[in-house]
Formats: C-alpha cells, sequence, structure tokens
C-alpha cells in the first residue's frame, strides 16, 4: 500500500491538531516526547511505528524528508498508547545523531514549524534492530503498511 490516509486518529493530551507543542515537549524545555494515543487500526494489524518530522525545516539533511525528530519501531499491535517520555518500542537514529525523541527547536527567526507525528500500523509484526535512519525503516516497513494518520503540532521559539 502507498502512503495513504486511514480512518487511524492519532492524538495527544499535550496538545491539540495543529496546536502549540508545550515546551517541555522541545529542545528549549526537558525534551520529552509527548503522550500519544491512536485508535481505529486496520484490521489486520500486527504492528506499529511512529515518526515524527518537521518538513519546514531547511532540507540540507536528507534532502526529502525535512528534519526528523523521531523514529519509534517494534511496538506490538496491542500497543494503542505511549505515556510521555515512553520508553517503548526500538529507537532508530534522528536527524541530530541520537537514538529517540528530539523535540521541536527550529533555527532561531524562521517562525513556525509544523511537526508531523505519523502512527503506521503494519500487516506484520516486527523485530529491527536498534537505530535505524527513517530511510532504513520505510524501505523495511513499506511493503506491510496498511494504515496511517498524522497529528500536525506547532513550535515556533520564542
Amino acid at each position: 500500500m502507498a502512503f495513504a490516509l486511514s480512518t487511524m486518529q492519532l492524538d495527544s493530551s499535550a496538545f491539540a491538531a495543529g496546536g502549540s507543542i508545550p515546551t517541555q515537549h522541545t529542545g528549549e524545555g526537558k525534551d520529552t516526547s509527548p503522550a500519544l494515543s491512536w485508535q481505529g487500526a486496520p484490521e489486520g494489524t500486527k504492528g506499529f511505528a511512529l515518526i515524527c518530522h518537521d518538513p519546514d525545516a531547511p532540507l540540507v539533511q536528507n534532502g526529502s524528508y525535512g528534519f526528523v525528530h523521531w523514529v519509534l519501531y517494534n511496538l506490538p499491535a496491542s500497543t494503542t498508547s505511549l505515556e510521555e517520555n515512553s520508553g517503548q518500542g526500538t529507537s532508530g537514529i534522528n536527524d541530530m545523531g541520537k537514538p529517540g525523541y528530539g523535540g521541536p527547536m527550529p533555527p532561531e527567526g524562521h517562525g513556525v514549524h509544523h511537526y508531523y507525528f505519523w502512527v503506521l500500523a503494519l500487516d506484520k509484526a516486527t523485530d529491527l534492530p536498534e537505530g535505524l535512519s527513517l530511510p532504513e525503516l520505510l524501505k523495511q516497513i513499506e511493503p506491510h503498511l496498511i494504515g496511517m494518520n498524522r497529528l500536525v503540532g506547532t513550535y515556533q521559539r520564542g
């Protein structure tokens, strides 16, 4: 399946769709991942992956994804939420060169950036190694993608 939105819903108790991401979830705060929850996964879902990226960032890192803030995978089908600063799943490498979540921190004077949190439903449970980049993860999971949706938050440095 190509990357097409599905009827899944992704929400956060930290911010509303289109709303501002609280400072505690940014590089200017505690840099903790926000709580997320999802529902409506397609029938046959065996696992999930999560991604957060900023398409408003300059495309200097890899030319096609903006700036990747979070790559998380190997989440079982029974997972429908992540607590704030969750340790669930397997961490990939973000564009800061670190594993796990790296919160919003757009360049000063760069205006409002949009942060896309994606949940991806897969028809196969995964046991992928730690430290995959977003392109490496997508190469592994795209053939198994059966549904996806996003939650977009915004942030602007003060």
